[in-house]
C-alpha cells in the first residue's frame, strides 16, 4: 500500500472517545494499525509464494522434458538407404552383427554406431612400371569397389571406416607392376585384352584377402617414356624407308624384265621382217612406207597451220602460224 494509504488507515483507526466522553488511551491506537498491516502483509506474501512455486514447478517440468528429449535423441540412430552400421559397446567391443537399414535403438554414451557405406564407388590411381625390356610405362587403373557386408565388423576392426583409401591404391600398384613386368612394351598395346584380363583377376584375387569385392576393373591410360616414343616412330620410319626400297626395287626389275622382253620381240619382229623380205623382196618395205605416208599426211591435213608449196617438182612442208 501508498503512504497516503497507510496515513489515512492510521487515522482512521486512531480516532474515537470512550463512554465517559474521554479520548482513548494512546497506547491503543497503534496497536490496531500494525496488527491490520500484518494481515495485509502476510496475504501480498501468500500470492507471492505462489506464483514463484508455479513458475518453479514449470521450470522443472521443461528441464524434464528436455532431459527426456536429450535422452531419447541419443538413444536413437539411423542408417540410411545404401548404408550398414557397426555397433562398438564399451564393456564387449564391436558386435559382430551388421545392423540394416532403418532408425534403432542404442545404450548413450556405453554404445557407439560406425556408419559404412555399401554402394560401389570409383577409385583411379596410376603406376610407373617396368616391361620386361626394361622400358618404363605409365599406367592408369580405375576400379569400381565395395565392401562385403557380412565382413563389416571384421573391416572396421582391421582397417577402419577409410578401408578401401588403405588398400586399393597398394595392391593396385602391386599387381600393376607384377602383370606388366611380365611383357615387353610393344606386347601392352598388341595384347591389351590379355594384359587387362590378368591385372583384373590378379586384383580381385588380393582384394577379397581384405573383403573387399571389386565390380569392374579396367585400364583407361597407357603411355611410355618419351625416349622409348622417339625409338618407335624412328622404328616405324625406317620400316616406311625399308619397304619403299623394296618397292623401288622392285620396280626396277620389273623395269629390267619388261625391257628384255621388249628387245626379245622388237628382236623377233625383226627378224620375221628379215625372213619376209628376204622371201618376198622389197614389197613389204613398200607397203609399209605407204602406210606410214598416209598417216602422215592424214595428220598433217588436219592441221591449219600447215600447207604444201611445189619446188621443182617436189613437195615442201611449209609451216605458217596465222598470228603472225
Amino acid at each position: 500500500m501508498v503512504e497516503g494509504e497507510l496515513e489515512a488507515l492510521r487515522d482512521t483507526l486512531c480516532f474515537g472517545v470512550d463512554l465517559d466522553n474521554k479520548p482513548n488511551p494512546p497506547c491503543l491506537k497503534p496497536f490496531f494499525f500494525y496488527t491490520l498491516l500484518y494481515f495485509i502483509n502476510t496475504k501480498t506474501m501468500g500470492s507471492q509464494q505462489a506464483a514463484f512455486n508455479a513458475l518453479t514447478n514449470i521450470a522443472r517440468a521443461a528441464l524434464g522434458l528436455g532431459a527426456s528429449a536429450t535422452l531419447l535423441n541419443s538413444s536413437l540412430y539411423t542408417v540410411d538407404g545404401g548404408q550398414r552400421a557397426v555397433l562398438f559397446d564399451r564393456f564387449r567391443g564391436v558386435i559382430d552383427d551388421t545392423i540394416g537399414e532403418g532408425t534403432h535403438f542404442l545404450i548413450p554414451w556405453l554404445q557407439t554406431p560406425y556408419i559404412f557405406d555399401i554402394r560401389t564407388r570409383p577409385h583411379t590411381f596410376s603406376s610407373i612400371s617396368g616391361t620386361k625390356d626394361l622400358q618404363m610405362v605409365n599406367l592408369t587403373l580405375r576400379v569400381l569397389s565395395r565392401p562385403e557386408i557380412n565382413k563389416l565388423p571384421t573391416i572396421f576392426k582391421t582397417l577402419g571406416l577409410e578401408y578401401d583409401e588403405k588398400v586399393l591404391p597398394s595392391i593396385g600398384n602391386e599387381v600393376l607392376k607384377a602383370v606388366v613386368a611380365q611383357f615387353n612394351a610393344d606386347q601392352l598395346l598388341t595384347e591389351r585384352p590379355h594384359v587387362s584380363a590378368l591385372v583384373r583377376d590378379s586384383l580381385i584375387r588380393r582384394a577379397k584377402d581384405f573383403n573387399i569385392v571389386l565390380d569392374d576393373v579396367a585400364i583407361t591410360h597407357l603411355s611410355y617414356g618419351a625416349e622409348f616414343s622417339k625409338a618407335v616412330e624412328q622404328k616405324q620410319v625406317a620400316q616406311q624407308e625399308a619397304e619403299r626400297s623394296k618397292f623401288v626395287v622392285a620396280k626396277a626389275e620389273q623395269e629390267r624384265r619388261a625391257a628384255i622382253i621388249r628387245a626379245e620381240g622388237e628382236s623377233e619382229s625383226a627378224k620375221l621382217i628379215s625372213d619376209a623380205t628376204a622371201a618376198a623382196g622389197m614389197g613389204l618395205i613398200e607397203l609399209r612406207r605407204i602406210e606410214a605416208s598416209r598417216e602422215i599426211s592424214t595428220t598433217l591435213a588436219r592441221s591449219g597451220n600447215v600447207m604444201y608449196l611445189p619446188n621443182s617438182g617436189s613437195q615442201m612442208l611449209l609451216g605458217l602460224n596465222p598470228s603472225r
